[in-house]
């Protein structure tokens, strides 16, 4: 087979044959590393103890795994309105600064990737503690006579998480927001279009592929965080992904664990499917809804 055959005739873009031998080793890397251990997990939680669906049968058996599902579900819904809501102005402002203030802001939403989840959330550990700083302001300002509970609260899981993901949210939003032309703006303000009407008519919507892509990047991350759910929330109020790892260090329930990583797949894979058949992905992808 000689080269040529990888493109088209014109010799400038690649044809089908030469698509599929670019990608191959990505999906080579993607089935070793990802589906491989997948399946096999989702197999162990059919085939232990015993063969059949027991393990999925004590998931609906106990309410408390539905409660995890709910509480996973509600606090990944709260981390992505939030970080939509913080996203936006982030996102406008970086499109509509120059100069040292633009640098200075891309840097500021891309800081946080060059720092662990980790180091980040043992941040919001050192503010939120009983002695912080947060709870030292607040009894300066006479908001407090005594510290209040802040660590260990869904609270500080919330805004923890929306901290570490919101740059997820920033990115897809300023992309949106970069390819709508000034002209538009300026032609909503000289049709009567007041500030407000000229966002909400305008801007917001030419925005919208953007939003639904972070919103999509958030939510679905959120569903199966682990490390700040661990380390800033409370044993009473877990997710669900620290519920997987507590089966597997504490109990040693390897099966009920991929049962529950068979519910956390099947839940995620549902969501995605929804949101591409109500929003149309391709056509998020070319720009339009």
């Amino acid at each position: 087979m000689t080269l040529s055959a990888f493109f088209q005739p014109n010799g400038r873009r690649l044809s089908s044959a030469g698509i599929v031998l670019l990608m191959a080793p990505f999906f080579m890397l993607i089935a070793f590393a990802f589906l491989y251990p997948l399946l096999s997990l989702l197999s162990l939680s059919v085939t232990e103890p015993t063969p059949g669906f027991g393990n999925y049968a004590k998931i609906l058996d106990n309410p408390v795994y539905g409660k995890v599902l709910l509480r996973t579900l509600w606090i990944a819904v709260l981390v992505s309105a939030l970080s939509l809501v913080l996203a936006f102005p982030v996102a406008m402002a970086m499109v509509s600064s120059k100069g040292p203030m633009a640098l200075f802001i891309t840097a500021c939403v891309l800081l946080p990737f060059w720092s662990s989840v980790l180091v980040r959330t043992a941040a919001w550990a050192v503010l939120l503690q009983r002695n912080g700083i947060i709870n030292s302001a607040l009894q300066f300002l006479g908001i407090t006579s005594e510290p209040i509970r802040l660590l260990y609260t869904q609270g500080a899981v919330v805004v923890a998480m929306t901290h570490v993901l919101m740059p997820f949210m920033v990115l897809p939003i300023y992309g949106a927001l970069r390819n709508i032309p000034a002209d538009y703006g300026r032609a909503a303000s000289i049709c009567g279009a007041g500030p407000f009407r000229s966002f909400w008519e305008v801007t917001f919507p030419l925005a919208l592929p953007g939003v639904l892509g972070g919103v999509i990047l958030v939510f679905l991350t959120a569903l199966g965080y682990f490390i700040t759910p661990a380390l800033l929330g409370s044993p009473q109020e877990m997710m669900i992904a620290t519920l997987i790892s507590q089966q597997l260090r504490e109990f040693l329930d390897w099966p009920f664990a991929a049962a529950l990583v068979g519910v956390l797949t099947l839940f995620v894979t549902a969501i995605t499917l929804l949101f591409s058949r109500v929003f149309r992905f391709d056509r998020m992808l070319g720009g339009q809804l």
